[in-house]
């Protein structure tokens, strides 16, 4: 009866304006403090209808949420109030976890892996977002082993977005999401930190303006594309760090890897993607698939990352590499997100890109979550003047100047307050 009751609570609760009692949009909130009307996220989890076919935002309050965090259903966005103050922490190694069977919270056994992370998303889920939080699997941190301890563990699910996190475990194995025949997974401006192929997609999975932090000497980024020739991993405008000798990334079978615009730190080692020896690995039937353009490392390049977009298929240019052509048309997540962020993200053209069309341009931003309308600044300095106030995350321009510097930004109206927008540049060809 009261899980009944609960459940009929919720559906109440989505069918009011939250807007009416606060200035956040956001259909539940969790507050380990009682402000909200659950105290922890799989409280509020468990709420949602078996069948939830339209956006669900929970909001995160501020705190150490101790806990695992189970996903069974789709269209779901989990946002912190901030992304350093709202975390989910849990201790589990996954040979600890796998020893003995374990069960969905539905009761039905599941693989193996199925509660061995922090945050587990079920097969079958799709268009969960994670937003202004951090996930840590902190077992290495307490008992000294760094063996493979996931943060984030999906199975057979796909269109996961994770922006503006971070994600660590002090062992390996931190970011996996393991759909292997239909996986899509889009990041933007998070964090990965860990031991051993830390971040390890199998499907398509594209990473931008991120940074990466790798503690161990076998790599730092792993990819299975082996069900799909069409499979890739990309990662664009990002950082990597890690300990001296760090290497950059393997592979046991098939995968395709698109690294652009990256920064290698000084301790990276001078060793190229690799096959590892492994009983495990199986030889690469498509061959060395591991393309690079404009990336550099700090005190000197190694010939291996030298650019070679021209020897992939199709012999793709730098600006056809987006997130929409990753995932082969199929999803476009820079322009579908929702709005959950508390500030105005992902503009396009992307702040400081070079060679933009100098005619049929339009501006593109995601949303601030409760945004009501957004004033335009645009011009050819530093203090952009003002252009109109709309509701549209969209603005056509006429022709621009070429090879000329244009700087914007988006102010976001929410109710009688204005939040003023990072300043954007965008030169043209």
């Amino acid at each position: 009866m009261k899980r009944r009751s609960t459940q009929i609570f919720v559906l109440l609760f989505f069918a009011c304006s939250y807007r009416a009692v606060s200035t956040e949009r956001a259909n539940i909130i969790v507050a380990q403090d009682g402000s909200g009307q659950f105290r922890s996220v799989q409280e509020a989890l468990n709420a949602l209808p078996e069948k939830n076919e339209h956006l669900v935002i929970i909001l995160i309050k501020n705190g150490i949420y101790h806990e695992k965090v189970f996903i069974t259903k789709s269209n779901i966005a989990l946002v912190g109030e901030d992304r350093g103050s709202t975390q989910i922490v849990f201790a589990e190694l996954r040979t600890n976890w796998t020893k003995a069977p374990n069960t969905r919270p539905d009761g039905t056994l599941d693989d193996a892996d199925w509660g061995a992370a922090v945050v587990n998303i079920a097969s079958g889920v799709t268009d969960i977002t994670f937003a202004n939080l951090t996930i840590h699997n902190n077992y290495g941190g307490l008992y000294g082993d760094h063996e493979h301890q996931f943060a984030v563990r999906g199975f057979d699910a796909t269109r996961i977005i994770f922006v503006n996190c971070t994600v660590i475990a002090d062992g390996g194995d931190t970011m996996s999401l393991w759909n292997r025949r239909s996986g899509m997974y889009y990041h933007a401006d998070c964090c990965f930190e860990g031991w051993v192929d830390y971040v390890c997609p199998r499907g398509w999975c594209y990473i931008t303006d991120s940074r990466f932090y790798g503690h161990n000497l076998s790599a730092s980024i792993w990819h299975d594309g082996s069900a799909n020739k069409d499979q890739k991993f990309v990662i664009r405008y990002s950082y990597f760090d890690g300990i001296p000798g760090f290497p950059l990334g393997r592979h046991h079978r098939d995968a395709q890897f698109y690294l652009l615009d990256c920064i290698f730190s000084r301790n990276m080692a001078d060793k190229p993607i690799y096959l590892p020896v492994s009983p495990n690995a199986k030889k690469w039937v498509w061959g060395e698939r591991h393309y690079f353009y404009n990336c550099h490392r700090e005190r000197g390049d190694f010939d291996w990352f030298k650019d070679n977009l021209s020897t992939a298929e199709g012999s793709p240019t730098p600006e056809q590499i987006t997130a929409e052509w990753t995932f082969d048309g199929k999803w476009n997540p820079e322009k579908d997100m929702p709005a959950v962020l508390p500030f105005v993200s992902l503009p396009f053209p992307r702040d400081a890109a070079y060679e933009a069309q100098d005619s049929a341009i339009a501006l593109h931003w995601i949303a601030a979550r409760n945004a009501d309308s957004h004033n335009i600044y645009f011009g050819r300095n530093e203090n952009p003047g003002f252009i109109r106030n709309q509701k549209a995350d969209s603005f056509g321009l006429e022709k621009l100047a070429p090879q000329t510097r244009y700087y914007w930004r988006i102010d976001e109206v929410e109710g009688n307050d204005t939040l003023r927008g990072p300043l954007w540049h965008f030169t043209t060809k």
